[in-house]
């Protein structure tokens, strides 16, 4: 039995707390997190590694992407793998027009045996009708490309080229 502590990343308070069976696989975490939060589960997903900072890392999609069939997805990755101890982290994205991100979080393990698995035991907040805005903005780094050589290529119009 895994608890799994599922937050939704948004400025409101939307959590899910939910109950699942220790050998499954993540496409049976992604649908239990997708029913949880009141998705069908049929858009497009990934859930990708993090350390404890919540740097996203490698990616596990839904369906294996590799040409020869043999890459990683959901299917062949399983949650006592992904997630062996308690407080070790995943992303997971789900549909992705809408961009929602979730972080998930294994807060109990255990070998114990229950019925009616996946169950959600705490639910907290309201989903919101739209997907919160991500911003994707990088570092703002002054004379990045300042590489010594001046001006030396800023007019390459300039230059004659028709002989190379």
């Amino acid at each position: 039995m895994y608890k799994i502590r599922v937050i939704l990343d948004t400025e409101e308070d939307v959590i899910r707390t939910i109950v699942v069976d220790h050998k499954i696989n993540l496409e049976a975490l992604h649908y239990a997190i997708a029913t949880s939060f009141g998705f069908d589960g049929s858009e497009m997903a990934s859930f990708y590694r993090s350390d404890q900072d919540w740097n996203q890392g490698q990616e596990i999609p839904l369906f294996n992407m590799s040409e020869a069939g043999e890459g990683i997805s959901m299917q062949n990755s399983f949650l006592r793998k992904s997630l062996p101890e308690v407080n070790d982290k995943l992303i997971y994205v789900y549909d992705f027009f809408n961009m929602w991100t979730f972080y998930v979080e294994a807060i109990e393990i255990s070998r114990e045996e229950l019925e009616g698995l996946p169950k959600t035991i705490l639910s907290v907040g309201e989903m919101p009708a739209e997907a919160p805005n991500k911003e994707f903005t990088a570092d703002t780094v002054d004379n990045l490309f300042d590489d010594g050589f001046g001006d030396e290529f800023d007019s390459i119009d300039d230059m004659d080229l028709d002989n190379f």
